[in-house]
């Protein structure tokens, strides 16, 4: 949920920030990690009736880049991209960096001034640049980063694509059904009577009733699957189902297995930046779920007093048998960045494959599931007129 938030930090005074957060405590530490002190916290309501523009943070990142690479220097870029500009808000971002660069801020100070736009871990990678004077190569770790994450998150979309489509229009058949087709059986078999068979009368109970009330019970079914997709937005729902799916085990283990993908993704973008590790490890946090987060502050604190960085993980759930392997090699070979960058594409590929299986699974059980409501449905509008032919002959 999107908070604004109204800080105080010296010497800016007293200043009004927007932070995408999931509670207070989070507002709190993300505040606090900038230098802030929160006064005050309200979140802001969005009804959905209007899409709130987003700034582009990976095409900045890559027209940033094309144009670093053509020669310009960092203030010209920025200069280039605001020309080209025609958002509000992109504009008042490049102006506000183009404004602080002047001053002599490095960019890193200056992005820090846009919590909802810049997040710190993109802060955290320019900032390490600065120490090595190589913007560019940190852009294209980002880069790289970004769109590993949205293979994984593009390839779980795919799988859901079909699934979904095939319940939608099973549906819409059902519905067809159910409030056309049966109410003009209902009318062709009233006077059986008693004759048919229960399943068949009740219905056709159905269909008269809704042949009597269909508008009342129309508005109803709108105004319920209003309040449902009302109540399944609302950020506290959303939370309630993922705690349930993380108790469902086969379930809830890959959703770890995922969210361990992108935590060890990050780690290794922020070790390779030079990013220390203690500090990569803290500013990572936010991407994991509650009990994992929990797990992680005591690797932290085991590797604060002085354990290694896999027995660390692994001893906290946090590493299974192959990635406490790896992490053992990138300790002994000083490349722990990029094996951690490693363990999260053995994860994506352990998930790709799981979602894989699941699909092949899901989608002809869903198929079977939707072909005997509908066909249940046509058997039992059709039921008398078996029987009926049955006593004739």
């Amino acid at each position: 949920m999107l908070y604004q938030v109204k800080a105080y930090r010296d010497p800016e005074g007293v200043v009004m920030l927007s932070y995408d957060a999931t509670g207070p405590d989070e507002i709190v530490r993300k505040a606090e990690s900038q230098g802030y002190k929160v006064i005050s916290s309200r979140a802001k309501v969005s009804w959905g009736l209007r899409s709130r523009y987003r700034f582009p943070l990976a095409l900045f990142s890559q027209e940033l880049l094309s144009l670093l690479g053509a020669g310009l220097s960092l203030l010209e870029s920025l200069e280039t991209l605001a020309e080209k500009e025609k958002h509000d808000l992109p504009r008042k971002v490049y102006g506000q960096l183009i404004r602080l660069l002047q001053e002599g801020q490095p960019l890193s100070h200056a992005m820090k001034q846009f919590p909802d736009v810049f997040p710190s871990l993109y802060v955290a990678t320019v900032q390490a640049s600065e120490k090595t004077g190589d913007l560019s190569e940190a852009l294209v770790r980002y880069l790289a980063y970004q769109q590993q994450i949205d293979i994984v998150r593009k390839r779980i979309v795919s799988a859901a694509i079909y699934p979904v489509l095939l319940m939608a229009v099973g549906s819409l058949v059902i519905v067809f059904l159910m409030a056309y087709v049966v109410p003009k059986f209902s009318r062709v078999y009233e006077d059986m009577g008693d004759n048919l068979p229960w399943m068949s009368r009740m219905l056709m109970q159905w269909g008269r009733l809704i042949e009597g009330h269909g508008a009342a019970i129309g508005l109803v079914l709108f105004l319920a699957v209003g309040a449902a997709v009302f109540w399944a937005t609302r950020p506290a729902t959303r939370r309630r189902v993922m705690q349930a799916m993380w108790k469902i085990p086969a379930i809830g283990e890959r959703m770890r297995v995922y969210q361990l993908a992108r935590f060890y993704r990050t780690l290794g973008m922020l070790l390779r930046g030079g990013i220390p590790l203690v500090t990569a490890l803290e500013m990572v946090a936010g991407l994991l779920q509650p009990g994992l987060r929990a797990n992680l502050e005591g690797a932290c604190r085991k590797v604060r007093e002085g354990q290694s960085v896999s027995e660390s993980m692994h001893s906290q759930g946090l590493a299974t048998e192959v990635a406490l392997r790896m992490l053992r090699v990138g300790e002994r070979t000083g490349k722990l960045g990029e094996m951690t960058e490693r363990i999260a594409s053995f994860y994506d590929d352990d998930m790709a494959r799981w979602v894989d299986w699941f699909t092949r699974l899901f989608e002809p059980l869903l198929m079977t599931f939707i072909g005997l409501v509908i066909g249940l449905i046509v058997l039992l509008m059709y039921l008398p007129i078996f029987e009926l032919a049955g006593n004739i002959q």
